[in-house]
């Protein structure tokens, strides 16, 4: 008996997202732009976002610092604390993207016949609309594993 899909507003989400992608880019060509382009625009944003932090923190503590030398402000301190976990939390991700953009140039480099295109446009018309699309499924349980994330269940 096929495994039912999670009905949660997040799987749904993800199932019309899936089956958006393959529709719309149904070769191994257009796959492989769009995960490029996606991991490139997730590095060029989040890198971004980090410089920016590291400039107004860089600057607001030498400013603090100099005008209040010897103080310590009381509700800032954890703030403060948030923030430095945030921009950590944010370098980690940028070197994960780093690492996951050198572990996928290999898949980028992959050029296959024009057959073998057709029969990835063959498949994406059946794969799009199932919703017990085997590899969706296991994209869910994964999604729904991830201890990072809030049970979204």
């Amino acid at each position: 008996m096929p495994e039912e899909p999670c009905q949660c507003p997040d799987c749904q989400r993800f199932y019309r997202e899936h089956d958006r992608l393959i529709r719309e880019f149904p070769t191994l060509r257009q796959q492989q732009e769009l995960s490029w382009a996606a991991l490139q625009s997730f590095r060029t944003l989040s890198g971004r976002v980090l410089e920016d932090l590291q400039k107004q923190h860089g600057s607001r503590a030498a400013e603090a610092s100099s005008a209040q030398p010897l103080s310590v402000a009381g509700g800032g301190e954890e703030s403060s604390d948030a923030l430095q976990q945030a921009m950590a939390d944010l370098e980690n991700i940028n070197a994960h993207l780093f690492s996951i953009e050198a572990l996928m140039e290999r898949v980028f480099d992959v050029r296959v016949p024009e057959e073998i295109e057709q029969k990835f446009r063959e498949l994406a018309g059946e794969l799009a609309p199932d919703p017990l699309n085997v590899d969706r499924l296991r994209l869910n349980r994964l999604l729904h594993q991830t201890p990072d994330l809030p049970d979204r269940s």
